[in-house]
């Protein structure tokens, strides 16, 4: 949000620089993400002065320039070639002399001494558009007669300078969302910022308000009724008629007061109801009371599906969510985002009825978010205005209007105000104040805060005060919200810093959930992966007639920003893939990819989870895509594969000191795997799934080559990583051993069924069991497979002799043939 110096001081007692102001307001929480000059004329014409043209001669060498001398003040006379036909002797001409930086549009022109065809230039005699003054470019502007030579173009012209801050307006500070919210807090934190005692009455800084007290009826002869039927979509409607109006361009200072603050000048009637809610932060509407058909305005909604076109032309489909301001035949505007082209104000409207009005946050946000507008006025409607404000800022409008248009106003001020704000108490405790400030602010200045931020006291003990709360302060609702406002008039720098700090510590046997998180991320990382953080919300489109991650267990978002964004994930997969995109399309093809998040649905019935009715748990998901290694005469080319993701699991894995020997893969039929396998503990509970992707999943994404991908649940994860961390063991002091087996195998048994006969028979000198070749083929019988199959024993106390090794071995080939029906070649 933009916010002008020179139009902020209107409302202070007391003289602030620009730096001053800037330090007071990010201290009190409006951030000052930016400050920035601005002039009404891009440049202020720095360098350009007022000149006298004292001779104007043909160009010897050219039949379209001309020589002249132009006097710019005192004895300086300049040698100018110009190439305006307009251009002679005796007049008065803006002159940018040598330096001068002119602008027109983005194009920046510097003024240096050069020759033109031969004679010497020393500036130039500018026209409308070289100025900035207008779009003229016939020829050079031509000034009045009394126009004094050697004047500063910028005090000719009255170019206004300001100072502009962009503040970053958080959501919670409506109060904020105008130059005299702005100024309320500047009033309270230069009467007590960091302050012992409270300032005496002479040196504090007051809010000056605009007075409306001139408000009154001209003539009650135009009456337009108004009917509220939706009351919970607008608490309250305000609203009067002036007749009379001349509709025409604003002056030079509102347009000045608009354009400082990033607002476009369309006419006198537009700009001061612009001009309001820049000043006090309440959106007005100004209609053609010629164009109200009936003499009526009615606020409720309108059937779905109703074609509107609004102020820019454009058609709109309404629903029945939104509010509609209507005559008796027909609606006139979106309320509260947009008004309709068929009511506006233009250069033929001579009667208004202009709208004051405080709508429901949420009817309007649900508007603006579905129709795509994002207007000043629904930017404070969706935070919440001053239901209080609608009647002053209607009299404070309906006065500057008669002050730049004429026409009186004609008839009485109509005020449907449905449901009465009530005003909200709440009591504030010096103990909790000084509490969770961290010391004691001195009960005066707390009082003055308040008072200086319009919170009244209703009633004070030694121990704590009776507060009412404005109706402009629509964050403010506990006890806990009064004491920000006073810490962050006070200053949180001016918090002191004590001089010991007291802490418990604690001792938690077991692991570090985000330990564990930093010791994958490394290992990933140090494995060429790149971490991807993905937005929890998607699109619902997703999930529509998906079987794996049906649409009926997304958790909805009620008032989503977009329409892209509707729903909360439900697996880290789609995000991955619109990753993976986002870097095909940049060239990058080669990608490892790892993203560790949450994802949401709906509960199952009878579930445990903390919040009835929905489920959340962490997920850890790796992609893999492209080549494995960087492209190489010397290294052959081999794509990444599911061996090479089973690998980089098993190590993690290993990493963590999981117990590998109660995990077992299967193969898994999962629709948007290809092929893919399954790994699930002794209970049956599924801790990674992993595959290929189909390319019919790919090809929605516009994916043209494969992609692995693996999902880990690493809420079960935690659970099997053993209480005691690994440790460190120093290398094997005797030597293992290491015997190999063929086994003939009906073809159905997988290898890690092998693996899990042999754990389970070989005890513990048995490290490990390793698949070295399959064969099928000639010489096998059909529905049958050979394993060449390597076993490493090895004992850490001595050295196996050759009768234990036999022994464990002869256990090993009687367990395959009795469990597996294998045969031993």
């Amino acid at each position: 949000m933009k916010i002008s110096y020179d139009w902020l001081k209107h409302y202070l007692s007391v003289d602030l620089s620009p730096d001053e102001i800037a330090e007071m307001l990010t201290g009190c929480g409006l951030e000052v993400e930016g400050v920035e000059p601005w002039e009404s004329i891009r440049g202020g014409l720095k360098g350009v002065v007022i000149g006298e043209v004292m001779e104007c001669v043909p160009h010897p060498n050219s039949d379209h320039l001309t020589l002249t001398k132009v006097s710019v003040g005192g004895t300086t006379v300049l040698p100018i070639v110009c190439g305006a036909p307009n251009v002679s002797a005796g007049q008065k001409v803006a002159v940018a002399t040598v330096g001068t930086k002119l602008f027109q549009g983005d194009r920046e022109l510097v003024i240096q001494k050069t020759k033109l065809r031969g004679e010497v230039s020393e500036g130039m005699i500018c026209s409308e558009d070289e100025l900035g003054l207008g779009a003229s470019h016939e020829g050079i502007l031509v000034l009045d007669p009394s126009a004094i030579p050697g004047t500063p173009a910028k005090d000719y012209f009255e170019v206004t300078e300001d100072v502009i801050y962009q503040i970053g307006l958080t959501p919670n500070r409506s109060d904020a969302a105008s130059h005299l919210g702005v100024a309320r807090d500047l009033v309270a934190v230069y009467n007590n910022l960091g302050r012992d005692k409270v300032r005496e009455e002479k040196d504090r800084a007051r809010l000056i308000l605009p007075d409306v007290t001139a408000f009154k009826i001209d003539r009650n002869q135009r009456r337009i009724d108004v009917v509220v039927e939706d009351t919970e979509g607008s608490p309250r409607y305000s609203g009067l008629t002036i007749t009379g109006v001349r509709v025409g361009e604003s002056p030079a200072w509102l347009k000045n007061r608009l354009l400082s603050v990033g607002l476009r000048p369309i006419n006198n009637i537009v700009d001061c109801t612009n001009f309001i809610l820049m000043e006090l932060g309440q959106p007005l509407h100004a209609f053609d009371a010629d164009k109200i058909e009936g003499g009526k305005v009615m606020v409720k909604r309108y059937p779905q599906e109703r074609p509107f076109i609004t102020l820019d032309e454009e058609p709109r489909t309404l629903t029945n969510d939104d509010l509609m301001i209507c005559s008796a035949t027909s609606p006139m505007c979106i309320a509260g985002v947009f008004g309709g082209v068929e009511s506006g104000v233009t250069e033929t409207t001579r009667d208004l009825f202009l709208e004051s009005a405080c709508f429901n946050p949420v009817s309007i946000r649900k508007t603006a978010r579905h129709h795509g507008l994002h207007t000043d006025a629904s930017f404070r409607f969706e935070r919440g205005t001053d239901i209080e404000l609608t009647t002053y800022a209607l009299k404070r409008a309906a006065l500057l209007i008669k002050e730049l248009a004429g026409g009186e106003i004609a008839s009485d001020l109509v005020d449907i105000y449905s449901h009465p704000w009530k005003p909200m108490g709440v009591r504030l405790t010096y103990r909790n104040l000084d509490r969770l400030v961290g010391q004691m602010i001195p009960r005066e200045v707390v009082k003055s805060i308040l008072t200086d931020l319009g919170i009244r006291i209703e009633k004070e003990t030694a121990a704590a005060l009776e507060l009412t709360i404005p109706a402009f302060k629509v964050d403010v609702t506990r006890e806990a919200d009064v004491i920000e406002e006073v810490l962050r008039i006070y200053g949180y720098n001016t918090i002191g810093i004590p001089l010991e700090v007291k802490s418990s510590f604690s001792s938690v046997p077991g692991y570090d959930p985000d330990k564990i998180r930093n010791i994958l991320s490394d290992l990933l990382s140090s494995n060429g992966f790149y971490e991807v953080m993905n937005n929890s919300l998607t699109s619902s489109e997703l999930y529509e007639g998906n079987p794996v991650f049906p649409a009926e267990k997304c958790v909805r978002i009620l008032n989503p920003g977009s329409r892209d964004l509707d729903v909360m994930r439900q697996t880290l997969l789609y995000g991955g893939l619109e990753s993976i995109v986002y870097n095909l399309n940049r060239k990058a093809t080669d990608l490892l990819f790892f993203e560790i998040g949450t994802v949401y649905s709906k509960a199952e019935p009878g579930s445990s989870d903390p919040l009835p009715g929905y489920h959340e748990e962490q997920r850890m998901a790796l992609f893999l895509t492209g080549r494995r290694s960087v492209e190489s005469w010397d290294t052959e080319e081999t794509a990444t594969d599911l061996f090479q993701l089973k690998g980089l699991l098993q190590a993690l894995f290993t990493r963590l000191s999981v117990d590998q020997t109660c995990l077992h893969m299967k193969p898994v039929d999962v629709l948007h795997f290809s092929a893919g396998l399954t790994c699930q503990t002794d209970n049956g509970e599924v801790l990674v799934t992993m595959g290929s992707l189909r390319k019919s999943l790919l090809a929605h994404f516009n994916i043209k080559q494969p992609v692995l991908f693996a999902d880990l649940d690493l809420d079960l994860l935690l659970s099997l990583i053993p209480r005691q961390p690994a440790r460190c063991l120093e290398l094997p002091k005797f030597p293992v051993v290491r015997r190999d087996l063929a086994l003939l195998l009906d073809r159905t048994i997988t290898f890690e069924r092998i693996r899990r006969v042999a754990h389970d028979t070989g005890g513990r000198i048995l490290r490990q069991v390793g698949l070295f070749d399959v064969y099928e083929g000639e010489q096998i019988e059909t529905g049958k497979k050979s394993y060449a199959v390597s076993f490493l024993l090895g004992d850490d106390l001595k050295t196996l002799t050759d009768p234990e090794i036999d022994q464990v071995m002869e256990r090993l080939v009687q367990a395959f043939t009795t469990k597996l029906g294998a045969v031993i070649r």
